[in-house]
């Protein structure tokens, strides 16, 4: 059920892209601690990004989701590494989420970056004209 619902989410939005005449900017939201979820979210972005060269992807992670890049618990460290090269794909964790955590600089997978706090970032990039995208269960 879940494949289901996330290929049925993929074709709306390559729809959607396929709909606009510009290029797009769409922030992802990453709050969970489940794997599963953190796969599913950088396959969206692996693909939207190869799909699609001229937009923009930011992936936010806070909360439960800080684990996704720490060096050696992430599940998704090395894709995450080679897409971060991408210059239309940007990774951001939340500052706040890793100080909570103990998590310092040097524990973050490479090419990831952190912000003050993960949901202002996100409000930003809304306020920029950023789609939304939830990534979750």
């Amino acid at each position: 059920m879940k494949t289901i619902v996330n290929l049925i989410m993929v074709c709306v939005f390559s729809t959607m892209v396929f709909a606009q005449e510009k290029p797009v900017k769409i922030v992802f939201d990453v709050t969970s601690s489940n794997t599963s979820v953190h796969e599913s979210a950088m396959r969206h972005v692996k693909m939207m990004s190869k799909a699609y060269p001229d937009s923009k992807f930011e992936m936010v992670m806070y909360s439960g989701a800080y684990r996704m890049v720490v060096k050696g618990e992430s599940t998704v460290s090395d894709e995450m590494e080679a897409l971060a090269k991408n210059k239309n794909v940007d990774f951001v964790v939340c500052q706040a989420s890793l100080n909570r955590h103990k998590i310092d600089a040097s524990q973050l997978v490479a090419g990831v970056r952190a912000v003050p706090d993960g949901i202002l970032e996100i409000i930003q990039k809304q306020g920029q004209g950023w789609g939304y995208i939830k990534e979750g269960q």
